[in-house]
């Protein structure tokens, strides 16, 4: 039995074709049918904005290609061959941990991933699709990126402007308690407001030239009080941050128009700048703007990815222990008939002698038991080599000579 993986990801296929080969759950319940009928039954699915792609154990070649071929059958308007990643074997299985650890994932070392591997999984397992091979194989990658997460701390090094810049304030000036405004209503004026209350600020004010859009922030964040953009330069009098983030193409906060009264720190998330940087020299502001942070982000990724080196070492370990875990696996049918047979002569023994001898109920006990542990004790030696087989030619022919000499 062999692991596989075969879809589409966000290194080989634009966005739009990912749209259109995303699985929904009756997609994948289909995909389960078919490849049942194919004769695979444990087969994992893990489909998201960045990745479309089938985890599954196989026995032939012919098995293998039917997947992939099912897999092309599932999104008939769509043309995937150039696209495809076709991974088998030990490189399957090191793929599969590297996206578990975000190792291939479009931001180096992110967490989402890893609960969206298990989520995966559980689905399999719900809808009887899953076995031992692969809840093993899957398990193990989670654990693996668990403990890298743990000892190597990948995703405290972010990358997120936003994320930066708001932690930036976090350790300049503080936010807990803090008046802030914020000059924008895109999607980084919303993720900045997002971290904003999740650090507790004491009041937040928004506002956007397009009244409209701002309104739709307060559904998103009820507790923020809107300002019309018009006295944005009143608001920021009554204020100790200002973040702007808006998509203007001239300066949204000029420093004629404004004079600080009391210390204050503005963030500008704008590419090109919303904010005056004549307030670099202003005694009572602390600007921080792109420079700084994208100078952070860059020294940041460079510290995940010689993170992401030291992750290899611990991911070897995994992927060993798991490939020897599944070589060894493939003999377990073998081992446990003979193991049966086993058990089958030393009942037929004990029977004998039992019906030969006047015993009493702790002498059949022992009985029993030496016959057990002497036929085990033969065993131990046989089995354990066979645990230890290398290849899959070797395990075959010794599976056929056991099968022979022990007629099982």
């Amino acid at each position: 039995m062999q692991f596989g993986i075969v879809g589409i990801n966000y290194k080989k296929a634009r966005l739009d074709i990912r749209d259109r080969a995303s699985f929904t759950d009756g997609m994948k319940l289909d995909f389960f049918q078919k490849a049942e009928t194919a004769g695979v039954e444990q087969i994992m699915i893990l489909s998201t904005c960045n990745r479309s792609e089938v985890c599954f154990f196989y026995e032939t070649d012919s098995q293998r290609e039917q997947i992939r071929d099912i897999y092309g059958q599932m999104f008939p308007n769509t043309r995937l061959e150039e696209y495809l990643v076709m991974l088998y074997g030990r490189e399957a299985i090191s793929y599969l941990f590297r996206i578990a650890a975000g190792m291939e994932s479009l931001v180096l070392g992110e967490d989402q991933i890893l609960g969206q591997v298990k989520e995966a999984l559980e689905y399999s397992v719900a809808m009887g699709h899953s076995g031992k091979e692969l809840n093993k194989v899957v398990r193990e990658a989670v654990t693996c990126a668990k403990r890298i997460k743990t000892e190597l701390k990948i995703s405290e090094k972010p990358l997120s402007v936003s994320y930066i810049g708001i932690r930036r304030l976090k350790e300049s000036c503080g936010i807990l308690g803090k008046r802030v405004l914020v000059i924008g209503s895109g999607k980084t004026a919303s993720l900045a407001l997002t971290y904003i209350f999740e650090e507790q600020a004491q009041t937040v004010t928004a506002c956007s030239r397009n009244y409209a859009h701002a309104k739709l922030l307060r559904e998103q964040f009820p507790g923020i009080c809107l300002v019309p953009y018009e006295e944005r330069y009143r608001a920021m009098g009554t204020c100790d941050i200002v973040v702007s983030a808006t998509s203007s193409p001239h300066l949204v906060v000029r420093r004629e128009e404004f004079t600080p009264r009391q210390p204050m720190t503005f963030l500008d998330l704008a590419a090109p700048r919303d904010m005056d940087m004549a307030f670099a020299s202003e005694p009572l502001v602390n600007l921080i703007n792109l420079d700084q942070l994208q100078a952070i982000a860059e020294e940041n990724e460079k510290e995940r990815e010689a993170l992401v080196e030291k992750s290899r070492r611990l991911m070897e370990e995994g992927l060993t222990e798991t490939e020897d875990w599944l070589c060894s696996s493939r003999m377990d049918d073998t081992i446990a008939s003979l193991q049966q047979r086993c058990q089958v002569i030393v009942e037929d023994s004990y029977s004998y002698l039992n019906r030969k001898m006047d015993l009493s109920q702790r002498e059949q006990k022992l009985l029993r038991k030496v016959l057990n542990a002497s036929l085990q004790r033969l065993l131990r030696e046989p089995i354990r080599e066979l645990k230890h087989l290398d290849t899959k030619d070797e395990q075959e022919a010794y599976k056929k000579l056991v099968e022979q000499l022990f007629q099982i």
